[in-house]
């Protein structure tokens, strides 16, 4: 009975040691693009279909990052993104070809070995997706323990150095959280310092408005008397 108890336990154990710990929500960085170049395993990832492309029936836009082979690697299913035109055109065609066609297996692709990332980031992260026609990765809203996230400033945002940092979920004393971002955004055009005025006036004051016409009736006085003589 004592040998169950701790089989049981240590099965249990395992299992809840395997599941990724979730981050918390990624605080909002104004004026930033966010890109991610490695994703640690248990993260799901989603396509979305271009404008005016739609996910072919029965195909699944979702990914997983899973060790297989003692090496991460996304797990694809079928997916494919047609243009709606085609497809409402040739539907009843189309239908008619997947009557006749046997169903495909899913497989899951040969795990590919990085040669970028270390040994241990091959058994516990992902690299980048790839690419699906006509097809995007949709904005990923859960993170887990271990990802590092990368942020640059936007074209005309960039005023301030440091224009780019990291960022990267981890866990500290037990509690998870996001490290320091050391960079801010702007465009510096709340910062210039406000032109003073004279009180009950709307526009500053400008010696070269009246310095201007001084100069001018100087100037007139003095060749008005040459022309005469």
């Amino acid at each position: 009975m004592e040998l169950k108890c701790l089989l049981m336990w240590l099965l249990f154990g395992s299992v809840k040691g395997n599941k990724p710990d979730k981050c918390p929500t990624l605080p909002r960085t104004k004026f930033a693009d966010v890109t991610a170049e490695t994703y640690p395993l248990g993260t799901k990832l989603y396509y979305e279909c271009d404008s005016g492309y739609t996910r072919r029936s029965g195909h699944y836009l979702g990914i997983r990052c899973q060790r297989i082979q003692q090496v991460a690697s996304w797990v694809y299913k079928e997916l494919e993104c047609i243009d709606e035109k085609i497809l409402l055109s040739t539907a009843p065609t189309m239908e008619l070809d997947f009557t006749q066609k046997p169903e495909r297996k899913t497989q899951s692709p040969a795990p590919q070995k990085r040669e970028n990332l270390s040994e241990f980031d091959q058994k516990h992260f992902c690299g980048l997706p790839r690419t699906i026609p006509h097809a995007s990765l949709s904005l990923n809203r859960q993170y887990y323990v271990g990802q590092v996230l990368h942020f640059k400033c936007q074209s005309g945002y960039d005023k301030r150095s440091p224009t780019s940092g990291t960022r990267m979920c981890t866990k500290v004393s037990g509690k998870i959280i996001w490290t320091p971002l050391d960079m801010r955004c702007t465009n510096d055009s709340d910062e210039w310092p406000p032109q003073s005025t004279e009180p009950g006036s709307t526009h500053p004051p400008s010696s070269s408005s009246v310095i201007l016409p001084v100069t001018a009736i100087f100037f007139v006085l003095l060749i008005i008397p040459a022309v005469f003589v």
